[in-house]
């Protein structure tokens, strides 16, 4: 009976020790960057920060500093969703990538043939108005940045009274179509959110799935991001997830999380995504694979748009374009806020390197910190 008790506790202990192992070896294989991050931090006034970097293809660092909410304890996580607004305009480019990919959508198809039913009462300039005008900024669309451009207070309560974001777009569509564009489509560059909206229902009009439910279908599963969501990250009146933060009279105010604490829904497909830093790491660095033509969830050859810029601009499919030669070249790069929130991607495809930075604050400094922090990791990470 001693012996068989000896032998239970050995055995025990094994347990003990391979599992204690198991775990040591399951630790992350990147760098901390939270020593680097809390400078940035402070200096900044942000509640928290966090970044990452890819370098040669693969995570190579990311961090997380600071709370979830200003003026408490409660230490934000790297598993901490990070809302990063306009930057989800990138995802829903690479989602219309996948659907033309799967022979569901063609570029050159015509509003007028994706909604043959509104052609009647589309305006005539919007008729052959494609993806990639849209994708591009190019459509003439309105901004829908800080105004609700043409539509009447009665218009938008009839759009935002529809149960689903669905709906809205689809509304939304029916009534902005009818309005003139600000310009002729193609003719020039106007930074459109409402643009990527009809993107969205264009999606949903072929697929007879929600715009939120089809990118997590096709990009955010199939990429293992289980953290990404839509709208204010957290629950409401607790402080399980970074809250939003506005900035009044110099003062920092945090925001309860809601349904209402964030862009309208029809806007999802042009900036409510959130997700930690991790897995908006795994998003660009599929980017990065389908840009070099390695394999991946993207094909290369459905990049054409980026490839050979359209309208001869620096914009499409969700990214701006620069020339920068710690990036070898051509760069990509976008920002995004809904005035609580702010991020920032640079992608350098020809160096296979990336970094990538989001804090939960908008109205102060956030943009120079977060700047400063791209700048300080291509500068430490990135080899000549």
């Amino acid at each position: 009976m001693v012996h068989l008790t000896r032998l239970a506790h050995i055995f025990l202990f094994l347990i003990f020790v391979c599992t204690t192992n198991f775990t040591e070896a399951a630790a992350p294989e990147w760098i901390n960057l939270a020593d680097d991050l809390e400078s940035f931090r402070t200096d900044y006034n942000l509640p928290a920060l966090s970044a990452a970097v890819i370098l040669d293809g693969k995570l190579h660092a990311a961090g997380v500093v600071g709370v979830r909410k200003y003026g408490e304890i409660v230490k934000a996580e790297i598993n901490d969703p990070f809302h990063i607004g306009s930057c989800t305009k990138a995802m829903t480019g690479s989602l219309v990538c996948l659907l033309v990919q799967q022979g569901k959508l063609k570029w050159d198809t015509t509003l007028a043939d994706y909604f043959p039913e509104l052609k009647e009462f589309m305006h005539p300039d919007f008729r052959d108005v494609t993806l990639v005008h849209l994708l591009s900024h190019r459509a003439g669309m309105y901004a829908f940045t800080s105004d609700n451009g043409p539509l009447t207070e009665e218009q938008i309560e009839e759009i935002y009274s529809l149960r689903s974001p669905c709906l809205q777009r689809r509304k939304g569509a029916e009534i902005l179509l009818t309005y003139p564009p600000l310009h002729k489509p193609g003719s020039k560059f106007l930074y459109s959110n409402i643009g990527f909206s009809l993107v969205g229902a264009i999606t949903e009009e072929i697929m007879d799935e929600e715009w939120e439910h089809l990118i997590k279908r096709l990009l955010f599963d199939p990429l293992g991001m289980k953290t990404a969501g839509q709208g204010a990250m957290g629950t409401p009146d607790q402080i399980d997830a970074p809250w939003q933060h506005r900035i009044k009279n110099d003062q920092i105010i945090p925001v309860n999380p809601g349904p209402h604490s964030d862009n309208s829904p029809m806007l999802g497909p042009g900036g409510r995504v959130h997700c930690s830093i991790l897995d908006w790491s795994k998003y660009i660095q599929c980017f990065l694979k389908a840009y070099r033509n390695e394999p991946g969830l993207i094909g290369g050859k459905h990049l054409q748009q980026l490839r050979e810029l359209p309208f001869k601009g620096t914009y499409a499919l969700g990214w701006s374009t620069y020339q920068r030669g710690w990036g070898g070249g051509k760069v990509f790069t976008h920002d995004g806020s809904n005035n609580m929130n702010y991020a920032v991607a640079w992608v350098a495809p020809k160096k296979n390197f990336a970094v990538v930075t989001a804090t939960n604050i908008s109205g102060g400094q956030e943009k120079v910190g977060c700047d400063k922090v791209c700048a300080f990791m291509i500068h430490k990470f990135l080899k000549d």
